[in-house]
């Protein structure tokens, strides 16, 4: 059996791995985009930036184990298009590799604000090679602004403010990490923003840039001026299908899968990590999450299903982040208009944790430097709680 593994991603490495893990005998390719080896990307956010650590901290596959696991690397050669009649897929840089099985672990790429044409000192994160640019460019003391309160753009400005510099967020919504927290514990950790001395611009958008060599300033579209030397650009990200527009995938939003992470409509066809869709069996519908975790976990589901045992994946979502001198942990998913409850500390607190929920059901914990008080909701997310129940245990 021959497998391509399109992305050499945490999804991508992690299934290779794990496929060999499984037994599997046949021949492996991994296709990279980039000329790097594998690496790891949470990082670069947090302790890259600030120089606590070096490229070869955040290597995730080195050649020596690809070579190990009898691993073909093809990187530096993004996949164009997939011929699913012939079962190949087909390199930039003409190569052309037959498959029995493909998998996507593409990933996702940063989007950015409408000007089409920002300046020098604009930059997304996202790469390696966008990490060692801001790294770099934070190096010259400039002012920062960050455009985009979600979770990357969290990390920056406190990487920033850590670096002693001078730190502005700005992003549309009410306030920070909305999407993943809704507004309210967002506010909270929007407080612990501001108590670092970053400035927060929340209910504002970018017009436009100002600087023609080098940005020099963002116009809001309040129109007040943000002065800044750095701009990282943190609005979120789009599953990475290009390369397989026109292959007949369900690519709306994200390689479709069913519950098995299968492509629908193929049997030789997976998605894994950022750029997969799937039938959730635990939310009723479909999902695509950008997790670390969740990533790693449908990589040993599809290594299971390709090689013999069909695997349901059903994990519980969680996603972390370091940022404001702690950690911060979601076990499952807050949903708009969620009911917030303090489940131990409090906002302000060096360490809470807090339950939401809403139509009956226990929807998420999420915790601050709160570990061991988050785990007692977590047994009962797994169980598929309802409310009143997480209400119970605060109340007990």
């Amino acid at each position: 059996m021959d497998v391509v593994v399109v992305g050499a991603s945490l999804a991508g490495v992690r299934t290779v791995q794990a496929l060999r893990r499984k037994g599997l005998e046949g021949r492996v390719t991994l296709v990279g985009s980039e000329p790097h080896l594998p690496y790891d990307r949470p990082p670069l956010s947090k302790a890259f930036l600030l120089g606590e650590i070096d490229d070869s901290s955040v290597a995730l596959l080195t050649a020596e184990q690809a070579k190990e696991l009898e691993v073909e690397l093809r990187l530096g050669a993004p996949a164009t298009r997939v011929d699913r009649a012939g079962r190949a897929v087909q390199l930039e840089d003409g190569g052309r590799l037959p498959f029995d099985v493909l998998i996507a672990a593409t990933g996702a790429t940063p989007r950015t604000v409408p000007d089409r044409h920002p300046p020098p000192g604009v930059h997304t994160l996202r790469t390696l090679d966008d990490a060692v640019a801001v790294r770099d460019a934070l190096a010259g003391g400039p002012r920062v602004a960050v455009v985009g309160g979600g979770f990357i753009g969290a990390e920056v400005a406190c990487a920033a403010r850590t670096l002693g510099l001078d730190v502005t967020v700005v992003d549309p919504a009410p306030t920070l990490m909305t999407r993943g927290l809704g507004p309210v514990l967002g506010d909270v950790m929007a407080a612990r923003h501001r108590s670092m001395g970053v400035s927060l611009r929340t209910g504002r958008s970018v017009s436009r840039w100002r600087g023609s060599s080098r940005v020099e300033a963002l116009l809001l579209d309040d129109g007040s001026v943000v002065a800044a030397d750095l701009v990282v650009v943190g609005v979120g990200a789009s599953p990475a299908v290009g390369w397989l527009h026109g292959s007949g995938l369900d690519i709306s939003d994200g390689v479709g899968c069913d519950a098995t992470l299968r492509a629908t409509g193929t049997d030789d066809v997976y998605a894994v990590g950022d750029v997969a869709r799937w039938h959730s069996t635990r939310y009723g519908g479909a999902l695509r999450l950008e997790h670390w975790t969740s990533a790693g976990e449908q990589a040993m589901a599809v290594a299971a299903t390709v090689t013999g045992t069909p695997t349901v994946f059903d994990s519980l979502p969680y996603v972390w982040s370091d940022q404001t001198g702690g950690r911060l942990q979601i076990f499952g998913r807050v949903l708009p208009g969620d009911e917030v409850v303090f489940v131990s500390g409090g906002p302000g607190e060096e360490r809470f944790a807090a339950i939401t929920g809403g139509q009956g059901a226990l929807h998420a914990v999420v915790a601050f430097n709160a570990l061991p008080d988050a785990m007692r909701y977590r047994k009962l997310l797994l169980q598929g709680a309802e409310w009143v129940a997480g209400r119970g245990v605060v109340q007990s």
